[in-house]
């Protein structure tokens, strides 16, 4: 079993006997969601951190738009309850890069593939995205790469 597994389900332990239940509520969902991912397909799997990061981004991405859905109609308190389910998926995903640490990674990609203009934004993403995964979200680092290939 993966060290991320292992320390969500300790954490579920723990914010349950803490009667936590924004944590255990989310961390409930994100391994039902775990579950899911693990036995669809073909045959079942054990996901490795690196899937299990992208699972908690995809799920973090979710809670987002979730947020914004429910404050654009009025309700301030579901909206609330998504930002903080939000925020314990936060801790378990890595530190985000900074505007300066995504440029450089998308120069350093534009560099690579010789790119100079928009029609090679398909390979300047084959690069960068395995370089950012799970430390950028997809439409910033599109819109970092047409930013740059534009100028």
């Amino acid at each position: 079993m993966s060290e991320l597994k292992d320390r969500l389900k300790a954490d579920l332990t723990t914010a349950m006997k803490a009667r936590d239940d924004v944590r255990t509520r989310t961390l409930r969902m994100v391994l039902t969601a775990v579950s899911k991912e693990e036995v669809a397909g073909g045959s079942s799997r054990e996901l490795s951190d690196d899937d299990l990061i992208a699972l908690l981004t995809r799920e973090a991405k979710k809670r987002r738009e979730a947020a914004e859905a429910f404050e654009s109609g009025g309700r301030e308190d579901k909206a609330a309850d998504e930002r903080a389910e939000g925020e314990v998926l936060a801790g378990y995903l890595p530190a985000q890069l900074t505007d300066e640490e995504l440029g450089s990674l998308v120069e350093a990609a534009i560099a690579e593939a010789g790119a100079s203009g928009p029609k090679q934004m398909g390979a300047v993403m084959k690069i960068v995205n395995p370089k950012v995964a799970g430390r950028a979200e997809g439409s910033r680092v599109a819109a970092e790469v047409k930013r740059r290939l534009a100028g």
